[in-house]
């Protein structure tokens, strides 16, 4: 949903940037609409022909076989109704913020997401930032360094970190770490019992059993945006105004900082609002692994158990984290580059 990018318009400043930035978010709000309509009809649909239903696990685990209690579970959870009644029925509960009850839980859908969501966001931005951050370094520094030992590290560095799956870095972590050496915990997301000596030993308590997950998760992504970063930062450098600024004297950590860096940020950006998506199915897996209970753990769970309310609930979530990350995406390109104007 990133914008298209037209020819390079006059910057604009002050109050006109800000009136652009508001026509962009005002038709990016109203082309999501019939976007996410489009997704809940396309989860609802396969959720459909998924063989089995919750209903039929529910039954078993519970061991009703009373026809009676069946059919009243039926029209309780409404499963009498034909699929285009169901599907009408749920985009309306959607509509008042209606996710579904959850029999897993026995908890309303949107309550059981909300309460493992809080660490979910938290494996993500810690993810996301250590990505970042690492990756848009080591570009930087194999572009100036290009050609040279170094370059020859960070390139072999994020090629291994980019075709190893993510699961076994931190199944190999854990046996490193945990096992061998003893200095992380091999999963959760703080002690049995909480840590004791308040809240602030309960924040370094969850932090340390951040370092591991988050490790596995960011550090693929902090390959791909090494490579990226690094071939932006050495085709910028060959641009005109870049020249420009050389030949004007200034020193090349300033070029590099001050007119480099900014432009070749631009596809780095763009890459990360793509991934939003795949970040937040990449959390399935590593909440698996380093059994942290977020939205992923819930989501596996859901699967197993066919509580399908809960299951398209994240699916809902999960759309509009993406459409949301590809909006931000664009304003941030308006910022970046105040001369592109965004379609």
């Amino acid at each position: 949903m990133a914008g298209e990018l037209v020819s390079p318009t006059p910057t604009l400043r002050g109050s006109a940037r800000r009136a652009a930035a508001l026509r962009l978010l005002r038709r990016r709000l109203i082309q999501a609409v019939p976007l996410m309509l489009g997704v809940v009809v396309i989860n609802f649909c396969l959720i459909q022909m998924a063989p089995g239903s919750f209903l039929e696990l529910m039954t078993a685990e519970n061991q009703v076989s009373d026809p009676a209690t069946v059919a009243l579970l039926r029209k309780t959870y409404g499963l009498e109704d034909p699929v285009w009644m169901q599907l009408l029925k749920y985009i309306w509960a959607l509509l008042h913020f209606d996710f579904g009850f959850s029999y897993r839980q026995n908890m309303p859908v949107i309550q059981a997401i909300w309460i493992h969501l809080p660490a979910t966001i938290l494996l993500m931005v810690s993810s996301i930032t250590l990505a970042v951050s690492i990756g848009v370094a080591a570009g930087v520094v194999a572009s100036m360094k290009v050609r040279t030992l170094w370059d020859s590290l960070v390139s072999v560095a994020a090629m291994f970190f980019y075709a190893a799956p993510s699961f076994w870095l931190g199944i190999m972590m854990i046996v490193l770490f945990s096992v061998k050496l003893g200095w992380l915990p091999v999963g959760g997301m703080m002690k049995i019992g909480g840590a004791s000596g308040g809240p602030v030993a309960g924040v370094i308590d969850i932090l340390h059993h951040l370092i591991l997950p988050t490790l596995a998760l960011g550090l693929f992504y902090a390959a791909i945006y090494t490579r990226v970063m690094r071939s932006s930062m050495l085709e910028v450098a060959q641009l005109d105004f870049v020249r420009t600024a050389r030949a004007k004297g200034l020193s090349r950590n300033k070029v590099t900082i001050h007119h480099v860096l900014r432009n070749a940020l631009l596809p780095v950006v763009t890459i990360l609002g793509v991934q939003m998506g795949t970040v937040l199915a990449g959390s399935v897996v590593i909440e698996s692994v380093f059994s942290w209970p977020g939205v992923g753990s819930l989501l596996f769970d859901s699967v197993s158990s066919r509580n399908y309310p809960v299951v398209l609930g994240i699916m809902v979530l999960g759309s509009l984290v993406v459409i949301a990350a590809n909006i931000a995406v664009d304003l941030i390109y308006m910022w970046l580059d105040p001369r592109i104007e965004i379609r």
